[in-house]
């Protein structure tokens, strides 16, 4: 724990890669052209001292509370391991109420500085992997938006605070994504509350569980349809017109696009719409400047499956059939959506980025 008049080695090392970081964003045109050193510090200084702040208050937390990042860990045995409780939720179910709880990196994400001042809105933004990014966004000095259904409201709220607890401006947009006029007023919201746009994560997904094709019906393939494909067409639509060079696309796809499993017919179905979306607007947008790309997950232990997505009996040992023997957490994936918001990653485009704990495809 550190006092008042020194910092551990620890906060000094990241407060010092966070001003690298901010200071590479000022150009050397910029200052050639007169605009001072002195200058980019005052325009910077308030997201160094946010950073710094948030830091230091996970200092003063126990390391039982935070993985120690910087130490080698087994991945295997990093997070819980099945067999897990029958917990069955009405979709689209919400994260606080499982068991384990999803880590999302709300104790352990660091933030270096990658995305300040860019403007983000993520889709299912509330929990899962959606929440991860916006959390990892956020304490990467981005403002973002997310949208959710109205039912999840209670994890909702927990995600703006941890947004407004980063520093950074969190604008909550609750509705149905399966309506065309509400997307093109989502993202209409997002950029006249945020001033622009910057980064687009359509990650909002619908999934249910059926055997049989004789189960499934018209209005569960037309619902999900609606949620993962049409949805993520109509606010990219929506978005092109305040997306500028540097911009950037994430979509999440899954491994169900390559190794699709027989009860998830529809949800399959789009995860390889995605994929194939992804590859068609990259070539688009690539002289435009804006990337475009999906990430494509295994097992992840969030609402989506103890809701519908998977059977009871199979909640159990979810997991439990991938290399490492567990599912992921939503926390594993968020340097991913990250990296590839950064212009860290500026000749990615077309690109899925599969994260399967050793199974599954890309």
């Amino acid at each position: 724990m550190s006092s008042q008049n020194s910092q551990p080695p620890f906060f000094s090392q990241q407060q010092e890669v966070l001003k690298k970081n901010i200071f590479k964003k000022a150009s050397r045109r910029q200052i050639l052209g007169g605009l001072s050193i002195g200058f980019v510090a005052a325009q910077v200084a308030p997201a160094v001292a946010q950073q710094s702040s948030t830091l230091a208050n996970r200092q003063e937390t126990t390391s039982q509370e935070i993985p120690n990042q910087s130490m080698k860990q087994n991945p295997v045995n990093q997070y819980p391991s099945p067999p897990f409780p029958r917990q069955p939720q009405k979709p689209p179910g919400l994260a606080s109420e499982m068991t384990p709880r999803p880590d999302h990196g709300e104790t352990s994400y660091e933030g270096t500085g990658r995305l300040i001042g860019r403007k983000a809105l993520i889709t299912g933004g509330d929990s899962g992997i959606g929440r991860a990014a916006a959390i990892a966004f956020a304490r990467e000095g981005a403002d973002v938006a997310i949208n959710y259904l109205p039912v999840e409201e209670p994890d909702a709220r927990e995600v703006i605070q941890l947004i407004e607890s980063a520093g950074r401006k969190a604008i909550a947009i609750p509705g149905d994504i399966r309506e065309e006029s509400f997307c093109n007023q989502l993202v209409a919201t997002a950029v006249r509350e945020l001033g622009g746009l910057d980064i687009l994560v359509n990650n909002a997904g619908k999934q249910q569980s059926v055997d049989s094709i004789k189960d499934l019906t018209t209005e569960q393939f037309d619902s999900t349809f609606k949620t993962n494909v049409y949805a993520m067409f109509w606010i990219t639509k929506a978005a092109m017109s305040h997306l500028k060079p540097g911009a950037s696309i994430i979509n999440t796809s899954s491994v169900q696009a390559y190794d699709p499993s027989a009860n998830l017919l529809d949800y399959s179905q789009t995860k390889s719409a995605i994929v194939a979306f992804t590859k068609s607007l990259a070539k688009q947008l690539a002289q435009q400047g804006i990337r475009v790309n999906a990430v494509a997950p295994g097992p992840y232990w969030t609402p989506l499956q103890v809701s519908g997505g998977q059977p009871q009996s199979k909640i159990e040992q979810f997991g439990s059939d991938s290399p490492m023997g567990r599912p992921g957490q939503p926390a594993e994936l968020a340097p991913i959506y990250v990296l590839l918001a950064s212009s860290e990653s500026s000749y990615a485009t077309g690109q899925v980025y599969g994260a399967a704990g050793g199974s599954g495809n890309p």
